[in-house]
């Protein structure tokens, strides 16, 4: 709890594809690309898409396990 008084906002359960294009460093077509791949948990709210963070941060997670030096393993995504 605070002490300060100020109000503290929860941490986002979701990314944007926005977020997640910044995160991994590819332009946002690529990122569109890989969310719709079903590589992760996405939601769809109209024509917006949210990613599940957590469904996300272990999907990175594993990715980060199986690169091999010289494969960033988002060949496929690459613009």
């Amino acid at each position: 709890m605070s002490t300060s008084g100020e109000k503290q906002t929860p941490k986002n359960r979701t990314y944007t594809v926005e977020d997640i294009a910044a995160i991994l460093g590819i332009g946002k077509s690529s990122a569109y690309k890989l969310a719709n791949s079903g590589a992760f948990k996405t939601i769809r709210i109209g024509t917006m898409i949210r990613i599940s963070r957590k469904s996300f941060e272990d999907w990175l997670g594993m990715e980060e396990a199986d690169e091999a030096p010289e494969d960033n393993g988002l060949s496929e995504f690459s613009e």
